[in-house]
């Protein structure tokens, strides 16, 4: 991909979209972050050696602890770490408070090559206490499962308070599952958050409309299974327009040519999600050298003909899957390549900064599918689904679009710039602070046609400018979400990223 010449740096950029605010959330130890944004991004050693590095990590925990001075009746819980090519470190650490975990305790510390302290993010900076670990009230919400109910600390963008966890399942109205863990203070009985295991979003069907496509199969049974051993497994199923959480059967051929470009055959969704599962793997494999969505070589897997008329699509944590719907009166089938970037990026979320689903957080969780979704289609040079900032323009019977990232306004409900009201908007409308950034950091300003589509960049501060190319803007947003963002961050600290 061409990389356009940089008029201004990254963090001007950041600046232009998120105009007015003050950066926080980097807590400066010693030596100097300046440089940091230049090192290759991904993880830089074997999965054997970083495994190694996590155990000899937890060997020195009680240090950090004290380094860092997170207090008594508290742990630190190694997550993961992240070697730089010149030996900095970047420790991703999860909280507890005598035993119970801290819901937004989450914190990075990035070290020096020497093992000193550069920087520390915290996902709060509050000091963790409670003054009892002994719940007031014993019960939970009629929704939630009362046998599931756990205790925590919950401190995501709150006064730290011990709260019950307790975890939803169910159906909505249009077929989507519900899995989602409801916390709800101990002794009051307010509802604190949510955190959702799914997460659906309406996009695109590019799988049918993708032309011929080489496919990874496997030999299996009286032929071949739709099954792809290069890329850790990764297979697709025949929900049979069930909304049951079984994974269904799996696609099988006589001859591995499979489906016909149209509805007519079932395995058309299915060449597509398959694909589009192939091109996300490859994208994050050759542009960060992630393996995988959880970067531990293991796939996820797919499954397509989900419900009757399920104008949708959603990843689901649980089962570490994505679920495709057909849809229906206004979507087809929603199995295209940004669709499954999008929906796979939620994975990728969920295994490195956690991000949150509501407030900032929850916009910044998918603003980075969208812009991880669109890469992916950049990335596929499909001469079919041409790279563009159009999120959902395939699948539309109408011909528009989902969301747009160079004006995300233009749907009528997305916002293109940051304010205090922000936090309040669903996720879905909330990303347009994120997505618009993400366009202008890649094309910057003016009228130009991408992907045979018209875009239109427009700062938040009328400020006119050369974007620096998107290569350059994804490894800056991956750099940002895999060393320094935590579950909490909002966009002033996004942007300080």
């Amino acid at each position: 991909m061409k990389r356009a010449q940089a008029l201004v740096s990254a963090s001007a950029v950041a600046a232009i979209v998120v105009v007015g605010l003050t950066s926080s959330g980097s807590v400066q130890a010693s030596g100097s972050a300046g440089d940091d944004g230049h090192r290759r991004v991904g993880p830089t050693v074997s999965q054997a050696k970083r495994h190694a590095l996590v155990a000899a990590r937890v060997q020195q925990v009680q240090a950090d602890e004290k380094q860092l001075r997170v207090g008594p009746h508290q742990d630190l819980v190694v997550k993961d770490v992240i070697a730089d090519p010149d030996g900095m470190q970047h420790v991703r650490y999860d909280r507890t408070y005598d035993g119970l975990p801290v819901i937004g305790g989450d914190l990075v510390l990035h070290e020096n090559p020497d093992g000193t302290a550069q920087s520390v993010n915290w996902a709060t900076r509050d000091r963790i206490s409670v003054p009892s670990t002994a719940a007031s009230r014993s019960t939970v919400p009629n929704r939630s499962l009362a046998g599931s109910a756990k205790k925590v600390v919950f401190a995501a963008m709150h006064e730290p308070v011990l709260a019950w966890e307790s975890r939803v399942t169910g159906t909505e109205r249009d077929g989507t599952p519900i899995d989602e863990l409801v916390y709800t203070d101990a002794h009051t009985g307010k509802r604190l958050g949510v955190r959702q295991n799914i997460f659906p979003d309406v996009g695109t069907g590019n799988s049918l409309y993708a032309g011929g496509v080489s496919l990874a199969t496997s030999v299996g049974g009286l032929g071949w299974n739709l099954t792809d051993d290069t890329r850790g497994g990764h297979s697709t199923y025949d929900a049979k327009n069930s909304t049951s959480t079984a994974r269904g059967a799996l696609f099988t051929d006589a001859d591995n040519t499979w489906g016909n470009g149209a509805v007519t055959s079932r395995q058309s969704a299915a060449v597509d999600a398959h694909y589009g599962a192939a091109q996300t793997w490859d994208f994050y494999k050759s542009a960060f050298a992630r393996n995988g969505i959880a970067d531990n070589g293991v796939a996820a897997y797919s499954r397509v003909h989900f419900g009757s008329g399920y104008s949708n699509a959603f990843w689901d944590n649980s089962c570490f899957c994505m679920t495709y719907g057909d849809g229906g009166t206004a979507f087809r089938p929603l199995v295209s390549l940004d669709v499954a970037g999008h929906e796979m990026t939620h994975g990728v979320t969920a295994a490195t900064d956690g991000l949150d689903y509501w407030g900032d957080a929850g916009g910044l969780n998918e603003a980075s599918s969208d812009v991880m979704g669109t890469m992916v289609e950049f990335f596929a040079h499909n001469a079919s689904d041409p790279g563009d900032y159009y999120i959902g323009e395939k699948i539309t019977k109408n011909g528009t679009y989902l969301r747009r990232m160079d004006r995300p306004s233009a749907d009528g409900a997305s916002v293109n710039c940051y304010s205090s009201r922000v936090k309040n908007l669903d996720p879905h409308y909330s990303s347009g602070v994120g997505n618009h950034l993400f366009y202008l950091l890649s094309e910057g300003t003016g009228v130009k046609t991408i992907g045979g589509r018209a875009h239109s960049g427009t700062s938040c501060n009328s400020t006119q400018f050369t974007g620096v190319g998107r290569d350059v803007a994804a490894n800056v947003w991956y750099r940002a979400m895999t060393t320094y963002w935590t579950s909490t961050t909002t966009y002033p600290r996004a942007a300080n990223a």
